[in-house]
Parts: C-alpha cells; structure tokens; sequence
C-alpha cells in the first residue's frame, strides 16, 4: 500500500513538470500587468507590447484628449479613419510609427489600443503607455 503510494506522489511530481513548463509567458504576463497596477497607470498590455485602457469618457471626448496629448507629446498625426466601433489614428515621431484605436464600448465608455512601433520587429512599450497617461490627464481622470 505504501510503495502505490509513492508511486502516486511521483507520477503527480512528475506530471507537474509537465504542466509549469508553460507557466513563463503567463507569468511574464501577470508580472508586466502588475507592474502597470502597482505604478500607478493602470494600463493593461497584450504579450505583443499593445497597450490599452477603457475610460469613462465618450468617443468624442476621448479622441479630442488624444489628438491633444499627441499635440504635447510633439506627435504628428498623419491620418484619422473611421473603424467598424470607432476611430483609427496613424502617427509619427521620429523614427516610430504609431496605431491608436479608439472603440465605443458604450455612449459613455471608451476603450483605447495603442501600440508605438519601431521598425519591423520592436515595439515602444514606454510610448504607447504614455500616450495613454498623457489622454488620461487631458481627461482629468488621473
């Protein structure tokens, strides 16, 4: 009885290992999200360095606060497009190139995607995270 005991406890040891071998990318995740929380931005991120938050703020509001954080920040608007729940604006500075979605979750509700590339393959966390912050002080939320 004691030995299919043993034999339980190592196969539930071994299987574990199985099963964490996955568990870096998630705890990656929850650690970059945390640290978003725990600084005070509030600023949730997608594994592939998207950032978004929802304000309590209409579409209008939201996109005028935009343009004028991007204003402050020496950011350019290149183009302004109309998507299936919102807006889409193009930017540039410098050598980055900007996507910001703005999408209505509801008249008053507004959910904001930035995402600040450099190049094919890097993606400016720190950038589109403060263009988010720079919206939320225009909007007098922060």
């Amino acid at each position: 009885m004691r030995q299919q005991h043993k034999r339980w406890a190592f196969a539930f040891y071994l299987s574990s290992w199985f099963f964490l071998s996955g568990c870096a990318a998630v705890g990656m995740t929850l650690f970059s999200i945390g640290a978003g929380v725990t600084t005070g931005t509030s600023v949730a991120y997608t594994l592939d360095g998207i950032a978004y938050r929802t304000f309590t703020a209409s579409l209008p509001r939201v996109e005028s606060a935009t343009r004028t954080a991007l204003d402050h920040m020496g950011i350019t608007v290149e183009a302004t497009s109309k998507i299936d729940q919102g807006k889409a604006i193009k930017a540039v500075s410098n050598d980055r190139q900007i996507e910001i979605e703005l999408e209505m979750i509801s008249p008053k509700t507004t959910r904001i995607r930035t995402v600040a590339k450099q190049g094919i393959f890097f993606k400016d966390r720190a950038t589109a995270t403060e263009i988010i912050i720079q919206t939320e002080k225009v909007l007098g939320l922060s």
